[in-house]
């Protein structure tokens, strides 16, 4: 009797095709399931049947983890783990992993593109044009980016791939991460600063700290009220890591220059989001990670993931290894 077909839950994805994780698991005969509505509901109808899931931006909750009875996989398209309940993977024996060398130079590019775009009013001189007028005047004064201070928050891969870009406009570079040392800091050539000395000095401040429960909301009103009000905030890494009603206070009331936001609270937005109504903000749609290049590397690289698990390999990026050596463990090693 041959074996049954692999069945793999995709739960939502933002490219064209599913061919390129359609060549590489067809090394074992795997059947994707595409899911349409990307619901709760709909997950919870699959996954008792499938064998692998692979998610994008879809929350695979605690009700969908325990119904998947015979799952022994679940990657994640992209770096960041807060939409999938790893914990609850993790008791259940499942192997959990991320792509975490994707997307990096896309989304560094696309911080400095915003800071290069909020410095030299871009957008704002744009629409001016557009609009039949002529005045280089509109918004805040600009101002020479050679000497200013750029603010990094997270110093992981794109926190350090950044420096170098930033470097290149002569900008002067911060960093704060709790786990970042004066010798990683003195390798990269930037100055290690505790929180608040990074948000009163950064003429600029950009975001890639992952969004856990220490980062919730970790730009606050009351951390928005320390930065300089010529200071710009980029953020392409999570929405939560912003309270957003006090964003909208700190550029209506002109706590701080501007903003460029790649990600929200809830993408897409609600018509009403107050954000959308301020000529202070530039918010682009979760587009930081997006190239040709990226996206192929990325379905390439999450097939894989799946494909290893279920040939007994371990993936290149296991997020919970600890769940190879529980006695409940779903991962049939060679």
């Amino acid at each position: 009797m041959s074996q049954s077909k692999h069945k793999i839950l995709i739960t939502d994805y933002a490219w064209a095709t599913l061919e390129p994780e359609r060549e590489v698991l067809s090394a074992i005969g795997a059947e994707l399931i595409v899911a349409k509505t990307g619901t709760e509901i709909e997950f919870l109808k699959y996954a008792p049947d499938v064998d692998g899931i692979l998610t994008n931006w879809a929350k695979v909750t605690t009700d969908v983890v325990k119904a998947a009875e015979k799952c022994r996989v679940i990657g994640r398209y992209g770096i960041g783990l807060d939409n999938i309940d790893v914990a609850t993977a993790t008791s259940l024996g499942m192997v959990v992993f991320n792509v975490p060398t994707y997307c990096l130079e896309e989304v560094s590019d696309h911080a400095m593109a915003l800071v290069l775009a909020m410095a030299r009013k871009i957008p704002r001189l744009n629409n001016e044009v557009k609009n039949r007028s002529w005045d280089r005047n509109i918004g805040p004064q600009m101002y020479r980016i050679r000497g200013q201070k750029l603010g990094i928050v997270g110093f992981g891969k794109i926190g350090k791939l950044i420096v170098p870009k930033a470097k290149g406009f002569g900008m002067e570079i911060l960093a704060y991460s709790p786990s970042l040392t004066d010798k990683v800091a003195k390798t990269y050539g930037v100055k290690n600063v505790d929180f608040e000395e990074l948000l009163t000095e950064a003429d600029f401040i950009t975001i890639h700290c992952p969004l856990v429960p220490e980062t919730n909301n970790l730009i606050d009103a009351d951390a928005l009220s320390k930065m300089k009000s010529t200071a710009y905030l980029i953020n392409t890494a999570r929405g939560g890591i912003v309270n957003h009603d006090a964003l909208f206070q700190a550029l209506q009331e002109n706590w701080i220059a501007g903003a460029g936001l790649d990600v929200l609270p809830e993408e897409p937005p609600a018509d009403n989001f107050s954000l959308l109504d301020l000529d202070n903000v530039i918010i682009t749609p979760h587009a930081a990670f997006w190239s040709e290049e990226s996206i192929n590397d990325l379905q390439i690289s999450a097939a894989k993931g799946v494909l290893n698990v279920l040939t007994g390999n371990i993936p290149d990026a296991i997020v919970n290894p600890e769940v190879l050596q529980s006695t409940n463990q779903r991962f049939r090693p060679k």
